[in-house]
């Protein structure tokens, strides 16, 4: 009789489709897409601004200088303090000018009493000139002396109101209303010999001048929008001020003169911005940033910087199609607003932009959106604004 073989066999069947499953390989799985950031073209007003950076500088600086030679006596101001005009701020030693007053007003007497005696000389000679009792000659010495004596009255008078003068400059007052700075020179020092020496400079801050330098491509973009308005005065106000700190001047400023010719050396034209400084907070010196308002344009379009890809000056965008599928694309890029970018051409309001993850994808290439975040695109929505 024959062994039952069935269940060895189906036993023998099932270890070999085991064996010949484990030697098979299991199917590739494709990779997810990528996953990126995308924003939406957004369409609206938008500010463009010029922003400039320039030095404060006083709206009068003024120099004090000693105009007469002497001592220096007393120095009569606390430096650094504001001081009005007429206020006195230095005293020369007056002694020595005091006797050179003296000595010209001994001059001019002595000057008067010459032409008096000259002036009765020819009064004397005129009659007995016409009875022969004097020579024509001594008559016309006379005559000669009396002019000349003239004149040295006229000098005595000069050299007297010279030295008056002289004595009134050892009064040294301030000339403006300012803020004055540090003495160059203490009492007992000897000035004015040789030269007008500088004793401190006094600055009127209120309004204070911003001096900004402006290329000449800027100058030319505004000019061109208004020519009539070349060499007339300036009617553009509301320039914001802001200071080293990063906080904005609470005064908006007003621009003022501008230079009669762009600076060969540097291709700039001088401008000047005059700020009210009521609370004396700018000072001479200081460095800012000036933004002036140049126009707005309707109905700009925008999107993040970071969604811009530049190459030799090539600008392109990646724009996110409907079948999440990739497409770059070559824009005309405007104007920066904060944050913003305008695009002036290549891309409609609506089209969606690679905002993040730009490196990771290719042309053609699906992927998967996620919005930019809301703290992100509430951010460079109010950043576009106007201010």
């Amino acid at each position: 009789m024959q062994p039952d073989r069935g269940p060895m066999c189906v036993a023998a069947l099932a270890t070999v489709a085991m064996l010949s499953g484990a030697c098979e390989k299991p199917a590739a799985v494709a990779p997810p897409p990528p996953e990126v950031y995308v924003t939406t073209a957004v369409q609206k007003d938008v500010p463009v601004y010029l922003d400039l950076v320039g030095q404060a500088q006083g709206f009068q600086d003024v120099d004090i200088r000693a105009r007469v030679e002497g001592f220096l006596e007393t120095v009569n101001f606390r430096e650094g303090s504001f001081v009005r005009k007429g206020d006195l701020l230095y005293q020369i030693d007056q002694a020595p000018l005091e006797t050179a007053v003296a000595q010209a007003n001994a001059d001019v007497a002595t000057a008067t009493t010459r032409l008096q005696k000259a002036n009765g000389d020819v009064a004397r000679y005129t009659p007995l000139v016409a009875k022969q009792a004097v020579s024509q000659k001594e008559l016309d010495d006379a005559r000669s002396e009396q002019d000349a004596s003239r004149s040295q009255v006229e000098a005595a008078k000069a050299a007297l109101n010279k030295a008056k003068l002289d004595l009134g400059y050892a009064r040294i007052v301030a000339p403006i209303n300012g803020l004055i700075g540090t003495t160059q020179v203490k009492p007992g020092s000897l000035v004015g010999r040789g030269e007008s020496t500088l004793l401190t400079t006094i600055s009127s801050i209120d309004p204070i001048i911003f001096r900004v330098a402006v290329t000449e491509a800027d100058y030319l973009r505004v000019i061109k929008r208004d020519p009539s308005r070349a060499g007339a005065e300036s009617r553009a106000s509301g320039i914001q001020l802001t200071l080293a700190d990063g906080t904005v001047h609470p005064q908006p400023g007003r621009l003022g003169p501008v230079e009669r010719a762009v600076n060969a050396s540097t291709g700039t034209l001088g401008v000047q911005v005059l700020f009210p400084n009521p609370d004396s907070v700018l000072r001479p010196g200081q460095y800012g940033r000036a933004r002036l308002l140049l126009d707005t344009k309707a109905g700009a379009l925008l999107i993040p910087q970071r969604a811009v890809q530049e190459l030799q000056s090539i600008y392109s965008v990646a724009v996110v199609g409907a079948d999440n599928k990739v497409a770059f694309r070559t824009v005309k890029v405007g104007p920066r607003v904060d944050s913003l970018w305008v695009i002036e051409d290549g891309l409609k309001a609506g089209e969606q932009v690679v905002a993040e993850g730009l490196q990771t994808v290719t042309e053609g290439m699906t992927v998967r959106t996620k919005p930019m975040p809301a703290a992100e695109t509430a951010k460079a929505t109010t950043t576009g604004e106007a201010k």
